[in-house]
């Protein structure tokens, strides 16, 4: 079953478009959203919060649409973002209260319980937290409902990295019960290593991938060689290349090995690797 599943969704915001964006996410799953800064990730998040209505297309989380169930749609969302959105002058004991009378799924006490488990103060204002203690809040919140998907916003961007790895294993221990899933929008590749097993690559408002992480991983190749190797040809190949004094390397689709020299020096490319020559290349045309 599909946790989340977003089918042809537009937007117009001022100069900038969201073209037709499909994907879905299985129960049990995580799934990166990547793109470089104004590519439509938060738009497309705020899109799913139902803080931004969409133009076109449709929008289920756990088989539901907003339209179809308001309360209930809500409420299977978790949302943790880079800035704390919590009220700031809020101890974590009156955050309680509040979210109790607005989410039917919140229990006090499993909010309670990770509160100690993480060490957060219940009467200290949430201003006065740490960055590390404001996301720990934020996911207290959202692990203390029925969720059925955490939507991370940057959420790990600024937190050291025993947190972040810490933060990481939190999402991985969501999902285990193979009923619930992630959508991990980050900057930080090595996150999407660690955890992601979808990737959607997002450019300028388009789509220019979606698919599992190893299949994106086995789809290419990084290959090296002299300056005088780079061929018009073969630079026609590539879908971005990066040229030093002594040589290059660029992307290669792997299906495309056969048509080029064997005495190239191939390698396999990381996901930040993938997304940075997509980028470049895109920028070149």
């Amino acid at each position: 079953m599909n946790i989340l599943e977003v089918e042809g969704l537009s937007k117009q915001r001022g100069g900038f478009q969201l073209n037709d964006i499909s994907f879905q996410i299985p129960a049990g799953y995580i799934c990166g959203y990547v793109g470089q800064n104004g590519a439509g990730k938060t738009t497309t998040i705020k899109l799913i919060m139902e803080q931004l209505k969409h133009e076109m297309g449709t929008i289920r989380v756990n088989g539901i649409t907003f339209e179809e169930d308001e309360i209930k749609y809500k409420d299977q969302i978790g949302y943790i973002a880079d800035e704390c959105y919590l009220p700031g002058e809020y101890t974590a004991a009156k955050l309680a209260a509040i979210l109790a009378g607005f989410y039917p799924s919140f229990q006090k006490k499993v909010f309670y319980d990770y509160l100690t488990k993480w060490n957060l103060p219940k009467d200290q204002k949430i201003k006065e937290f740490s960055k590390g203690m404001k996301v720990r809040i934020m996911f207290a919140c959202a692990l203390s409902r029925d969720t059925k998907i955490l939507i991370m916003d940057e959420a790990t961007s600024g937190l050291d990295p025993v947190i972040r790895t810490e933060i990481l294993e939190e999402l991985q221990e969501y999902i285990e019960d193979g009923e619930r899933s992630v959508l991990l929008s980050t900057h930080i590749m090595s996150d999407l290593d660690q955890v992601a097993d979808f990737i959607f690559f997002l450019n300028q408002g388009n789509k220019v991938f979606f698919d599992t992480k190893d299949e994106i991983l086995d789809k290419y190749v990084v290959i090296k060689g002299g300056l005088e190797d780079l061929t018009e040809d073969l630079e026609k190949k590539l879908i971005g290349a990066k040229k030093t004094q002594i040589g290059f390397e660029g992307l290669l689709e792997t299906e495309q090995l056969e048509y080029i020299r064997k005495d190239f020096l191939v390698e396999k490319p990381s996901i930040e690797q993938i997304i940075v020559f997509y980028i470049q290349g895109v920028r070149k045309r």
